[in-house]
C-alpha cells in the first residue's frame, strides 16, 4: 500500500473536522472592529483617516459578518421559542440584506454603508451572547 492510499482516508477525516471541531466566533474581535467605525468621536460626520482603511474595515465586517450570519441562525434554531431567537433570525436577515448591497461610488457612501455593516455585526453579537447564554 503506498503512502498515498494511506493518507487518504486521514484526508476524509479532515475534510468532516471543521465542521464538528469549529472554533466559536472571536466576539471581542468583531467588537473591535465595530469600534473602529462606531466609536465616541465618530459622528456622522467624521470619515475615517483614509479611504484604504475604510476598505479594509469594510472587507473584514463583510468577513465577520459571512462568519457569523450562519453562527446566529444555527444557535436560534429552525423554530424560534422565544422573542429573543425571533430577534436573533430578523437580525440574520437585515444581515444578509446588508451584505447584498453594494455602496454607491464617493467616499461618504462607503463610510456609511460601512457603519451600516457595522451597527448589524453589533446586533448580530448581541443576539449571539444572548442566546449562547453569554452576558
Amino acid at each position: 500500500m503506498s503512502s498515498a492510499t494511506k493518507q487518504a482516508p486521514a484526508d476524509a477525516q479532515n475534510v468532516a473536522a471543521p465542521e464538528q471541531n469549529q472554533d466559536p466566533p472571536d466576539i471581542d474581535t468583531m467588537r473591535a472592529t465595530v469600534r473602529r467605525l462606531l466609536g465616541p468621536d465618530d459622528g456622522p460626520d467624521v470619515l475615517p483617516p483614509t479611504a484604504a482603511e475604510l476598505d479594509t474595515l469594510a472587507l473584514a465586517l463583510r468577513g465577520h459578518l459571512d462568519l457569523l450570519t450562519p453562527e446566529v441562525e444555527r444557535a436560534a434554531g429552525p423554530r424560534p421559542k422565544n422573542v429573543a431567537q425571533y430577534c436573533a433570525l430578523a437580525c440574520v436577515g437585515e444581515s444578509r440584506r446588508r451584505l447584498s448591497v453594494r455602496p454607491r461610488p464617493g467616499l461618504e457612501s462607503h463610510v456609511a454603508h460601512a457603519r451600516r455593516l457595522a451597527r448589524v455585526l453589533n446586533a448580530l453579537c448581541d443576539h449571539y451572547e444572548r442566546i449562547r447564554g453569554r452576558p
